[in-house]
């Protein structure tokens, strides 16, 4: 299943590129989501990219048909790619591990500048590795899904505010 997710971003590019480039934005993000136990595995950061991975404990309102696959409570991992062009633009993809479950979750990111706002653009593609309901699955899911891109949008505009 695909999704994509926008957003703008009422800053200029370069404050949003500095936020996504900072490590600590990232942790605020899943923070402020109510996630637990956060563990920075790696981070990498240089002028133009940051490489992050990131594990931590994730509530989740699984629906009955995801119940038998998925867990409430789940050890997710995240690897983030974040590069910034010489043009300006800024693209990143990322993984999303779900320890345990059936699921493969990946996607790819984009920021444009729209004169003094920005406009952010997520490609999210969710696999659900269950024979014969997988895909059933994976659209139950995706009430949550965009549940957690308006969370993480929300987290991301306030630490924009703040910084």
């Amino acid at each position: 299943m695909q999704i994509r997710f926008t957003h703008r971003f009422d800053r200029p590019i370069d404050d949003v590129w500095a936020m996504f480039a900072d490590p600590a934005s990232h942790v605020a993000k899943f923070t402020r989501m109510g996630h637990r136990d956060l563990e920075v595995l790696s981070e990498e950061v240089t002028d133009d990219s940051l490489d992050l991975i990131v594990r931590r404990q994730v509530d989740l309102d699984v629906p009955a048909v995801a119940a038998k696959f998925i867990s409430p409570s789940n050890t997710v991992t995240s690897t983030d790619r974040w590069e910034r062009a010489a043009d300006g633009t800024c693209s990143g993809r990322f993984t999303v591990d779900i320890k345990g479950a059936p699921a493969e979750s990946r996607g790819t990111t984009s920021l444009e500048a729209d004169g003094d706002v920005t406009a952010y653009t997520v490609e999210l593609d969710v696999k659900v590795k269950v024979p014969l309901v997988g895909d059933k699955v994976a659209k139950a899911l995706r009430p949550q899904l965009e549940a957690q891109m308006a969370e993480e949008f929300e987290a991301a505009d306030a630490w924009l505010a703040e910084h």
